[in-house]
């Protein structure tokens, strides 16, 4: 393997290892509000501000962890992929 690939390769790692985070469970409030569809629907269409706004603030969360699993990431996915479409 030469020194560009091995490069590559270990810079790749750091920052895929760089992004990895875990939340405590005793710090997410699971039963204030759940996000179904709709709201990850508009989570999707808000989260370019939302990542700005998460670089200078840690109560600003891109993703909520209070969801019902599938239909969120959904309608997510459908905010984010919109967004796109429209510009």
């Amino acid at each position: 393997m030469n020194k560009f690939k091995l490069t590559i390769l270990i810079t790749a790692l750091l920052v895929l290892t760089g992004c990895a985070d875990m939340v405590e469970y005793e710090i997410i409030d699971l039963g204030a509000h759940v996000y179904g569809f709709w709201g990850g629907l508009w989570h999707g269409m808000i989260a370019g501000f939302s990542f700005i706004g998460s670089l200078f603030s840690d109560n600003i969360a891109v993703y909520a962890p209070s969801n019902i699993g599938g239909f969120y990431n959904f309608g997510f996915v459908l905010g984010i992929g919109g967004l796109i479409r429209l510009t």
